[in-house]
């Protein structure tokens, strides 16, 4: 006789949320074992319209009886919302799977009444395709089939990777959650350098958004190290090597760490607001 199926609840019903909810019914949860907290009605009817969810305006009402709570909202508004739910968590002290950038464990836990199973992720925007990357951090609270139901959960939108020290969730964000954004910088750069060069505005978004892609699907079909990969294509003397050491000289390699030290900074920035 089969296990019960996990009931999931999530508290607010925005982009993400949506990512997760379609990949859990793609990948064969049953909509009527989701339940969805969204207060604006349009968003939650349409939820209830594509994946067959119960939408309610409460939070509280979405979370009665679930296995798993999804806090899917700004992290403004998180600790007015886990005040919302502490009855029904102290209740049936569901795993609680919070996605809100920079807020701690232990303040989730706090605000919740403690004792409770958290489990701290960040997605990021790929998730929307079915592609996306997550770090998940989990308490001692958590047991594990708790953590295997968070890592489904998030597997439902792409790859989940377990990151056992907290304190490196911020470097998670900088890095996968805010990541995105630095490559759509980085293929806006190489059209508009394109595009002074002569080439149609077309011309380039093609051929750089493909490059783009085919050199991810290199780095994650291939297990060879970025390096290998980037020096197999660098000939001496050719126009590879002159475009990196072009980058090289300009530090690349710096820039790129001041920006992820600078989101990381803005993490924990943002965690100590909210203490």
């Amino acid at each position: 006789m089969s296990a019960p199926a996990s009931r999931i609840a999530f508290v607010g019903g925005g982009n993400m949320a949506r990512s997760l909810i379609g990949g859990l019914v793609r990948a064969g949860t049953n909509g009527a074992d989701i339940a969805v907290a969204e207060p604006n009605a349009d968003l939650r009817t349409a939820l209830a319209h594509d994946f067959g969810v119960s939408g309610f305006a409460s939070g509280s009402d979405a979370a009665q009886g679930a296995d798993a709570i999804v806090l899917a909202v700004k992290p403004q508004v998180m600790k007015a919302v886990c005040a919302s739910l502490r009855d029904v968590v102290q209740a049936g002290k569901p795993l609680i799977v919070s996605i809100a950038a920079g807020i701690r464990i232990d303040q989730i836990d706090a605000w919740l009444g403690g004792d409770v199973a958290v489990v701290r992720t960040m997605p990021n925007t790929p998730a929307l395709i079915g592609a996306g990357a997550a770090g998940l951090v989990a308490n001692a609270r958590t047991d594990a089939r708790q953590r295997e139901l968070a890592q489904r959960i998030l597997d439902a939108a792409g790859v989940a990777v377990w990151i056992e020290d907290e304190s490196l969730m911020d470097t998670v964000t900088a890095l996968s959650g805010s990541g995105p954004a630095y490559f759509f910088l980085l293929v806006e750069a190489l059209e508009d350098a394109a595009v002074a060069q002569g080439l149609t505005r077309a011309a380039a978004r093609t051929l750089v958004t493909q490059t783009c892609l085919g050199a991810g699907r290199m780095l994650r079909e291939d297990a060879t190290a970025p390096a290998v990969l980037r020096q197999r294509v660098t000939s001496p003397n050719g126009t590879t090597q002159a475009a990196v050491e072009s980058f090289e000289a300009d530090g690349l390699r710096a820039i790129a760490a001041r920006a992820v030290a600078a989101a990381t900074k803005r993490g924990q920035e943002l965690s100590a607001q909210l203490d």
